[in-house]
C-alpha cells in the first residue's frame, strides 16, 4: 500500500512540472577572431537548485555530437577542444544556479555549428526537454575603415568635412554603423553615429549644433559617408577618430555588434581669426599716407581695408572712432548708425556715412568738416561667426592705424587789455575790471566773442597763487556760467559778470573782501558758425594778469566781561554782562558763547550760545532739568547779558563770552566771518555753610493730677541762610526717663520728615500723641496721665534742608533738647473722700435697715402670745436630767 501512494506521489509531481532547457534562438551570426557568448538555462526542475550543465557541438542538426565542456565534470572535453578549453579560449561561466554561459575568446571559421546545451536529470519523473540547440554561424571579418586625412590646419570659421570610407563583404546579413568623435588629451567625446538601422546619434555637445545645421551628415556612395562641421571654432580643435561598426539582427530584435574597427584620422587645428585678420585705414586720395590737411568746408573721405584667411565665413561690424570717440557704425547685418555729429551733437543726418564698396573695403565720408572735425581716425573691426544657426559668436577685433586728419584756417586775431575801471582801497569797496578787445582781424561773418574769468588769490589769503580759481564765463550766445566758488555771490548780486560792449566785458563786485585780493586774468575766445548752423570755438586769447590789493587793516573785535550780580551763597543768581567794541569792521552782527570750566586748566565746556540772528540754544553742557534757570538777551546793540539762577556747588567756575563777528554784503545773504575773540573771565566761587539749628523744650505745666493731659513743647530756630518753608523739614523724637524707673530713657514716640508718627508700646493707660503747630513748633500730649508717667522728657531733632548748592535734600546735625521734668500729684482727700462717703452711706444704710427688721419682728412676735406659767416639774425632769 505505501509503494502505491509513492508512485502516485511521484506521478502527480511529474504531472505538474516539466524540465525546460532554453538557448538563445539562432542562427547566431558572428565574426572569425571575434568573442562569443551563448546562454543556456533551465526551469521547471526539481531536485536540488544547482543545476550541471554540458555543452556538445554538432556540425549539422542531427550529426554526431562532439564534447565542449562540462560545468561539473573537469575531464568531460574531446581531445579536440581539450586544448582551447584548458588555454582559456573556451570556458563556461555559471551565472546562477540554472544559467551558464559558454564563451569562445576567438572564435574560428571551423567552430560554426549547432551547439547544445545538455542537463543532467534531477527530477523525479523524466518530463520536459533536457537540452537545446542553437546555430552559430562564423563568418571571415572583412570590416574595413579607411578614413581621409582631414587638413592639418583651418581658419576659425571655416568647414570642416570629415570623410571615412566602412565597407564589409556582404556574405550574410549584417548591417554597419559610422561615428565620427573628436580626442582631446585623454577624453574622447562622440561627435554623431549614423546607423545600423538608418538613424543619427549626436553626442550631448553637438546636439543643438546638429538641430540648427551646424553639423551635416553627407551619406555617399560604396560606403564613403561625410560629416561636416561648419563654421569651425578653436574649441572644436582637437584629434579626430572614425569607428565602424559591423551589426547582426537576431530573432526577438536585439542588435548584436559582431565587429568594430577605430581609425585615427588626423589631429585637425583652427587658426584663430585674429591671427590673420589685417585692418588698414588711409585717405582714399593717398592709400599710402596716414595724414589728411584739409580746409573747413571740405569733405573728409577714408577707407577701410580688411583682410583674412576666412573672410567670406566671418560677419564684420565696422567702426570709425575720431579721437577714440565712436562716430558711425555699419553693424554685422549691414545697418549703419551715426552715433555723433562732426560737431558733437547727437542725431544729426547728412554728415557722416559709411558704406561698403566692396568685400573687404568700407569707406567713411564726412561732408562739410570743420576745425571740430580735425583728430586721429581709426577702423575697428570686429569679426562675427554664426554658431548653431541663431548665436552670434565673436572670433576677433582689431583697430586699424590712425589717420591724422588736420582742418586749419586763419584764426581771428585780437589784442586783449584788461583794467581797473575801480580799484578798492579799502575791505568793502565795490570793483570793477573792464576787459576790452581791440584790433579784431579774420573774424569771419556771423562771428562773436566770449570771455572767461580767473582768479589767483594772493598768498596767505585763501589759496595757492600758482593756482587759478574760475569765476565764470559768458559764451558767444550771452549765456552765464558761473564758477562753483562764486556761484552764491552772482545768484545774490553781490558779483555780476556783464558785456557793457560788443568787444567789452566788465566784471564788477560791489563788496570787496581780503579773499578778492589777487591777480585777474580774462580770457577772450573767438567763436564761428559751422556748416551745420552750431557755434564753435576757433580761438582764444588771454590777457596780461592785473594785480587787485589794498591795505588791508584787520579787523578788531574786544569783549570785557563784568559781573552784575554776585553769588555769594547756594542758590542766589549770578548775572554776567559783555561788552563788545570793534574796529575795521563797520555794521556787524555778533553771536556769543558762553563758556565756563572748573578751573583753568579743565575743559571749556558751552553753556548757551546765541546767533547772529539771535537764535538762542543751550550747549551740551547744560542740565535739561535746569534750563528754565539760563536766560542769555542781547541787552543792546553790542551788550550781552547771561543769568544763572539758583546757583549749585556744580556751577562753581569761570565764566566768559566768546564773541564772533559777521558781515554781510547785502541784506538776505549769508553771514561771513569778520573775527572774534574771548572775554575775560568772571569767577563764582561760594562756600557751602548751610543753615544753622538751635532747639528749645517747655512744659505748659510742671505737675499735673492723674487724669489730665500733660503738653510739652518742642520748639526750633533757624538761622544763616534759611532755606524756603517747603525746603525744610524735621525728624522728631521724644523721650521719656521714669522718676522710678532707673536712668535709661525710653522712646515716647516720634515723626520722621513725611509727617509719618510711629508710637512706642508702653505699660500704661496713658495715651500720647504729636501735633505739629507750624513749621518750627512740635507739640507733645499726654493724655490721662498716670502717676508712672511722672518723669523727665526731652526731645530730639535732625533737621534735613533742600541745599540750594546741590539740589539735593541734605541731613543736618541732629539736636537734643534739654529736659523737662512732669509730676503726677497724688490728693489724699480727694483719694479718700469717695471711700469715706461710700462706707458711711453703707453704715448707715445697714442701721437702718437692721432697725426696720427689729421692729417688725417685734411686732409680728408678741402680737397672739399670752403669759404661762412655767411648770416646776419640767424644770425638775430637766435638773434630773
Amino acid at each position: 500500500m505505501d509503494k502505491c501512494l509513492f508512485a502516485f506521489g511521484l506521478l502527480m509531481l511529474g504531472g505538474c512540472s516539466a524540465r525546460v532547457v532554453t538557448v538563445p534562438p539562432g542562427p547566431l551570426i558572428r565574426v572569425e577572431g571575434q568573442p562569443v557568448s551563448i546562454r543556456c538555462d533551465v526551469k521547471e526542475y526539481t531536485g536540488p537548485s544547482e543545476q550541471d550543465f554540458e555543452w556538445n557541438m554538432l556540425k549539422d542538426a542531427k550529426g554526431q555530437k562532439t564534447k565542449i565542456i562540462s560545468s561539473f565534470d573537469s575531464r568531460y572535453s574531446d581531445q579536440t577542444y581539450s586544448k582551447r578549453v584548458a588555454s582559456g579560449d573556451i570556458s563556461v561561466v555559471r551565472l546562477q544556479d540554472n544559467e551558464v554561459e559558454l564563451k569562445i575568446a576567438e572564435v574560428k571559421l571551423t567552430d560554426a555549428g549547432f551547439y547544445e546545451c545538455q542537463t543532467p536529470s534531477t527530477d523525479y519523473v523524466i518530463s520536459g526537454n533536457y537540452m537545446a540547440q542553437v546555430q552559430l554561424t562564423v563568418i571571415p571579418n572583412t570590416l574595413k575603415v579607411s578614413p581621409k586625412t582631414p587638413p592639418p590646419v583651418i581658419s576659425e570659421g571655416s568647414d570642416l568635412t570629415l570623410s571615412c570610407n566602412v565597407t564589409r563583404e556582404l556574405i550574410h546579413p549584417t548591417y554597419l554603423s559610422v561615428t565620427w568623435s573628436v580626442k582631446k588629451g585623454t577624453t574622447s567625446e562622440e561627435i554623431l553615429t549614423f546607423g545600423p538601422q538608418g538613424d543619427v546619434v549626436t553626442g550631448s555637445r553637438f546636439a543643438r549644433r546638429y538641430a540648427e545645421g551646424g553639423i551635416r551628415l553627407v551619406p555617399g556612395r560604396n560606403g564613403v559617408f561625410e560629416l561636416v562641421i561648419s563654421r569651425m571654432t578653436t574649441s572644436d580643435e582637437g584629434n579626430y577618430e572614425c569607428n565602424g561598426t559591423e551589426w547582426t539582427h537576431e530573432s526577438g530584435g536585439n542588435w548584436i555588434k559582431i565587429a568594430e574597427s577605430t581609425k585615427e584620422m588626423g589631429t585637425v587645428a583652427v587658426t584663430p581669426t585674429g591671427r590673420s585678420l589685417n585692418v588698414k585705414a588711409s585717405p582714399s586720395s593717398s592709400p599710402s599716407s596716414t595724414s589728411l590737411v584739409l580746409s573747413p568746408g571740405n569733405s573728409l573721405t577714408l577707407m577701410c581695408g580688411v583682410t583674412a584667411d576666412n573672410l567670406p565665413a566671418l560677419s564684420l561690424e565696422v567702426s570709425w572712432l575720431a579721437d577714440g570717440r565712436e562716430i558711425i557704425t555699419m553693424d554685422r547685418s549691414g545697418v549703419v548708425i551715426s552715433n555723433t555729429s562732426s560737431s558733437g551733437a547727437q542725431g544729426k543726418k547728412g554728415e557722416a556715412s559709411l558704406e561698403r564698396t566692396e568685400t573687404g573695403d568700407y569707406r567713411l565720408g564726412v561732408r562739410g568738416v570743420t576745425i571740430e572735425n580735425g583728430g586721429n581716425y581709426t577702423c575697428r573691426i570686429r569679426a562675427f561667426i554664426n554658431i548653431e544657426g541663431r548665436r552670434w559668436y565673436m572670433t576677433a577685433e582689431k583697430t586699424s592705424n590712425p589717420v591724422t586728419v588736420k582742418v586749419s584756417e586763419i584764426q581771428p586775431n585780437f589784442t586783449l587789455t584788461l583794467v581797473a575801471e575801480v580799484n578798492p582801497q579799502t575791505t568793502a569797496e565795490p570793483t570793477e575790471l573792464a576787459c576790452r578787445v581791440t584790433n579784431i582781424a579774420n573774424l569771419p561773418l556771423g562771428g562773436r566773442l566770449g570771455v572767461s574769468w580767473e582768479h589767483t588769490s594772493l598768498p596767505g589769503l585763501g589759496g595757492n597763487p600758482q593756482t587759478s580759481h574760475p569765476i565764470g564765463s559768458l559764451d558767444a550766445n550771452g549765456n552765464l556760467l558761473p564758477g562753483s566758488i562764486y556761484m552764491e555771490r552772482m545768484k545774490s548780486g553781490a558779483l555780476t559778470l556783464s558785456r557793457v560792449q560788443p568787444n567789452t566785458f566788465k566784471l564788477r563786485i560791489l563788496r570787496t573782501q581780503e579773499i578778492d585780493m589777487g591777480q585777474y586774468v580774462c580770457s577772450v575766445s573767438a567763436w564761428s558758425v559751422n556748416s551745420q548752423g552750431d557755434m564753435v570755438k576757433t580761438s582764444e586769447n588771454r590777457s596780461s594778469p592785473l594785480t587787485v590789493r589794498w591795505d588791508t587793516k584787520r579787523p578788531i573785535v574786544n569783549v570785557v566781561a563784568k559781573r552784575i550780580r554776585e553769588a555769594s551763597v547756594g542758590g542766589s543768581t549770578f548775572e554776567l554782562g559783555c561788552s563788545v567794541t570793534t574796529q575795521n569792521i563797520g555794521d556787524a552782527g555778533y553771536s556769543v558763547l558762553i563758556q565756563s570750566q572748573d578751573s583753568l586748566d579743565s575743559t571749556v565746556r558751552t553753556i548757551m550760545t546765541l546767533s547772529p540772528d539771535n537764535v538762542v540754544q543751550h550747549g551740551g553742557a547744560t542740565d535739561p532739568n535746569r534750563r528754565d534757570n539760563l536766560v542769555l538777551t542781547k541787552s543792546g546793540a553790542a551788550e550781552f547779558r547771561f543769568r544763572l539762577a539758583g546757583v549749585q556747588l556744580s556751577d562753581r567756575g569761570y565764566y566768559w563770552c566768546d564773541v564772533t563777528a559777521w558781515t554781510k554784503q547785502q541784506p538776505g545773504q549769508a553771514w561771513t566771518k569778520a573775527s572774534s575773540s574771548e572775554s575775560n573771565k568772571i569767577r563764582i566761587n561760594f562756600l557751602e555753610n548751610g543753615p544753622s539749628f538751635s532747639i528749645a523744650i517747655k512744659s505748659d505745666d510742671s505737675s499735673v493730677y492723674p487724669w489730665e493731659t500733660a503738653k510739652m513743647e518742642c520748639s526750633l530756630s533757624v538761622s544763616g541762610s534759611s532755606p524756603k518753608t517747603d525746603d525744610l523739614a524735621y525728624e522728631v523724637k521724644w523721650f521719656f526717663t521714669r522718676l522710678r524707673g532707673g536712668p535709661a530713657s525710653v522712646q515716647v514716640a516720634s515723626v520722621d520728615r513725611f509727617g509719618v508718627v510711629r508710637k512706642i508700646n508702653r505699660n500704661s493707660s496713658s495715651d500720647v500723641t504729636i501735633e505739629r503747630k507750624d513749621t518750627h513748633t512740635y507739640l507733645l500730649n499726654i493724655f490721662g496721665t498716670q502717676d508712672s508717667d511722672s518723669g523727665e522728657y526731652f526731645c530730639s531733632v535732625t533737621p534735613w534742608y533742600l541745599s540750594a548748592s546741590t539740589g539735593a535734600w541734605t541731613e543736618a546735625q541732629e539736636l537734643t533738647s534739654s529736659k523737662v521734668f512732669l509730676a503726677v500729684k497724688f490728693a489724699v482727700w480727694d483719694s479718700l473722700k469717695l471711700p469715706l462717703l461710700y462706707g458711711a452711706s453703707a453704715s448707715l444704710g445697714v442701721g437702718l435697715f437692721s432697725l426696720v427688721l427689729g421692729l417688725v419682728c417685734a411686732q409680728c412676735c408678741c402680737r397672739n402670745t399670752a403669759h404661762l406659767p412655767r411648770s416646776r416639774n419640767k424644770l425638775m425632769d430637766l435638773e434630773m436630767d
